[in-house]
């Protein structure tokens, strides 16, 4: 018998105990310690290495710099290191301020030991743990979860920190389809913020952690794996500095995720490109194996083909080394389009998920002529490459389909009588055609008569005597009469078909709805007729309008000579009658003894422009007569054309030329400016501020003077002199000073040198008006 346990020895058992368990938490501190130096100590040697690159120096004197530089700031190596890298980086991982504004320099610490401890971790495990306790437990952070991403786009957890050993375990693997954060968070391929995980109704590792955040973490366009943080609580609201620190967070995980990665597909036996292109090989179908192409930043900017397999069809029918070795874009442009192919082939190599369809829209350009098919096609991500398997519709089958819809669009109804048996066949197209049921019987050929309207029935029996009895193709339109009492336009086409001895055997033709046809035939010849009396009358109309325009402006103007001033006028009217009637102008001496020039420009043409040019031309030569100065005079008439006139809008250059002074002043309603020659130069006078008129009540005008010398032109013109389709309105004008430069003998013939150079498209009206001072 087994004596009995001595209390004291029990008590020296669980002392052991104690004691062992007391050696295992001071090894774990001891250790999480040491991780915590190894991490400060690497930002350290970091910033010692920037010393040496910046001061040109040996690793000697960079440790005694940063030294001394710390000791001067009265802050520790670590924190002067971390703010040496910050300095260099340039990325976002930086702690936001302090509410006063100043740096936060602990948090700056934390986040570049996370880093330095992510980079240098051995596994993602080490790496979770280096990001939990430096960078987001400080955040108010209770777990976090680095899932790394499978080829079928399912999830395993590669690394945790914060759950219990059984919480992880139980999450060890998603499959693929499962609707977690982290799975939306790789779908989408951007960051999901979840305030409260209860009521998005998605499962997820550590349920009762409500706030939740999952970001992806990949590189070169492809999706590694998804970093998951969770809060104790329900989430507010995050600082776009948050925002910004945990999407950097996440693309530290992406290194340890990637050799993760690389590590699993050796483990798993995954395939290599050999064994990628010999599968490609092995299928039936075509095939394309593609490869990423990356731009400067990092983005997908196309996919390389490969690989193409000997089954391989090209869309358009080209060989396979017109396609082998090109990107996907320069071999199928149109794949670019949204939702198309290379949509989808960057969602699967991205996330890993697996597209398949029996009828997807693929298009070949040849020649610039869009080639449409429709395919079945699978594309899957192996590694870092991408398969792309398609298969064609058969083209009996599309032949087939592209007749029906023929058939339907054209509302044509196919049909065959068999002479012999007596069975007729017809499409569904041709049972609606006849108003019948689908299940009714079909009427026969030799019978149509007795569903046509009777004023048709002669011309029905010679159509059915020349196929049925004389053996040839004909043809007839008729009124089709139908049960319910619609009445059809009809035309019908039929072909017998004959053995070799000349017997009928039977006979093929098609019923096609040609009502739409009939009434467009009566409704165009009406509208013919409509078109001849408006075509005549818009003829009468322009040709009111031009000679109107022509007793008011007449295309050339007697030449103005008074006080010294010559001025000359050229006009020029549209090309097209129904355009003309916009542009005006005006040279008289006033009551004043002042020469007054202008230009304008109506918008609209026909009878109501030339009946605002009239207004606005007679209100500027009243208005004038007061005296008041150019600016005045363009805020007058102003309110004539917003007010006084029937919506109005136009643009004017308005100037007075005083023979004492020698002076001009002027100003513009949104008119060009003026050209002035001078010394076998042509420059333009500035842009002074003004409105075009009609478009507010309230309006005013700047007013500019130029002195004029002997020998100097002024000329106003028309945006119709200048203005092209094709070239910037600063073109036009410099081409205009340009075209001035050439001398010429006198006024007239520079003004019938400029209408003669003229390279204006507009077809619009064109005025010009020269001011010279001999």
């Amino acid at each position: 018998m087994r004596a009995p346990v001595d209390a004291h020895e029990v008590t020296g058992d669980e002392a052991g105990v104690g004691r062992l368990a007391g050696t295992v938490a001071r090894l774990r501190d001891e250790i999480e310690e040491a991780r915590a130096t190894a991490d400060g100590r690497a930002l350290v040697e970091l910033a010692k290495g920037v010393l040496v690159e910046r001061l040109r120096c040996g690793p000697a004197q960079a440790a005694e710099q940063l030294a001394l530089l710390a000791e001067r700031a009265n802050i520790t190596q670590l924190q002067l290191a971390v703010e040496i890298v910050n300095e260099v980086s340039g990325d976002e991982l930086t702690a936001p301020p302090l509410p006063d504004g100043r740096p936060d320099a602990t948090a700056a610490v934390r986040l570049r030991t996370a880093e330095s401890g992510a980079l240098h971790a051995d596994d993602t495990q080490s790496a979770a743990q280096s990001l939990f306790a430096h960078a987001l437990a400080p955040l108010g952070a209770s777990a976090v979860a680095i899932w790394l991403a499978g080829a079928d786009a399912s999830l395993t957890l590669a690394g945790h920190a914060g759950f219990t050993p059984g919480e992880a375990s139980r999450w060890r693997y998603v499959p693929p389809g499962v609707p977690t954060p982290a799975r939306r968070a790789l779908m989408g391929r951007e960051a999901v913020w979840i305030a409260d995980l209860h009521d998005s109704g998605l499962p997820s590792i550590g349920a009762d952690l409500p706030g939740r955040v999952t970001v992806p973490a990949g590189t070169g366009g492809r999706i590694t794996g998804v970093l998951e943080i969770c809060w104790p609580s329900a989430l507010p609201p995050q600082p776009l500095s948050v925002h910004k620190q945990v999407e950097a967070l996440a693309e530290l995980c992406a290194a340890t995720l990637d050799s993760t990665a690389t590590a699993g597909l050796a483990d798993h036996g995954a395939a290599a490109p050999s064994e990628l292109v010999d599968l490609a090989d092995g299928l039936l179908d075509p095939a394309l194996v593609l490869g990423p192409e990356l731009s400067p930043d990092g983005t997908i900017a196309d996919f390389r083909v490969h690989h193409v397999n000997g089954r391989f069809v090209d869309l358009a029918g080209r060989p396979r080394a017109a396609v082998a070795g090109k990107t996907l874009l320069e071999a199928y442009p149109l794949a670019a389009s949204e939702g198309g192919l290379f949509d989808k082939v960057e969602h699967v190599h991205a996330t890993g998920e697996a597209f398949r369809t029996e009828h997807m829209d693929l298009a070949a350009l040849i020649d610039e002529v869009s080639l449409p098919v429709t395919a079945g096609v699978s594309i899957t991500r192996h590694g870092v490459l991408v398969l792309v398997v398609w298969r064609v519709q058969d083209e009996t089958a599309r032949l087939a389909n592209l007749l029906q819809h023929a058939q339907r669009l054209g509302r044509v109804g196919g049909f065959e009588e068999d002479q012999h048996t007596g069975a007729i066949v017809w499409n569904s197209q041709l049972h609606a055609l006849f108003g019948r049921e689908p299940s009714a019987d079909p009427v026969p050929l030799g019978q149509i008569a007795a569903h046509a309207h009777p004023d048709d029935v002669p011309a029905l029996n010679g159509f059915v005597q020349t196929v049925l009895h004389d053996h040839r193709s004909a043809s007839a339109a008729f009124r089709l009469q139908r049960p319910d009492g619609v009445t059809r336009h009809v035309r019908v086409i039929a072909e017998p078909v004959l053995d070799s001895h000349g017997a009928l055997l039977a006979v093929r033709g098609a019923y096609q709805d040609v009502s739409a046809q009939h009434w467009t035939e009566v409704a165009l010849s009406a509208t013919q007729d409509q078109l001849a009396i408006t075509a005549q009358e818009a003829a009468e109309h322009n040709k009111l309008t031009l000679q109107l325009q022509q007793v008011i402006m007449p295309p050339t103007h007697p030449t103005l000579d008074a006080f010294g001033l010559r001025v000359a006028v050229r006009y020029r009217p549209a090309a097209q009658e129904e355009l003309v009637g916009g542009d005006w102008y005006d040279a008289v001496v006033l009551p004043s003894k002042q020469i007054l020039v202008s230009v304008g420009d109506i918008t609209g043409h026909g009878i109501k422009g030339a009946t605002g040019m009239v207004v606005l031309r007679n209100a500027l030569r009243g208005l004038a007569a007061t005296g008041a100065g150019p600016a005045q005079l363009l805020t007058w008439l102003n309110l004539v054309a917003h007010h006084l006139a029937d919506t109005i809008f136009a643009t004017a250059i308005c100037g007075l030329y005083d023979p004492n002074t020698r002076v001009l002043r002027w100003a513009r309603a949104g008119h060009l400016p003026p050209v002035l020659i001078r010394d076998g130069r042509g420059d333009l006078l500035p842009f002074l501020q003004g409105m075009m008129l009609g478009a507010m009540s309230e309006a005013s005008y700047a007013e500019g003077e130029i002195v004029l010398e002997r020998g100097d032109t002024l000329l106003l013109y028309t945006d119709g002199l200048v203005e092209r389709r094709d070239a910037p309105l600063d073109d036009c004008l410099n081409r205009l000073c340009e075209t001035v430069r050439e001398p010429r003998a006198d006024l007239d013939d520079l003004l019938d040198h400029l209408l003669a150079q003229s390279e204006a498209d507009t077809d619009d009206d064109t005025c010009v008006v020269g001011v010279q001072l001999p």
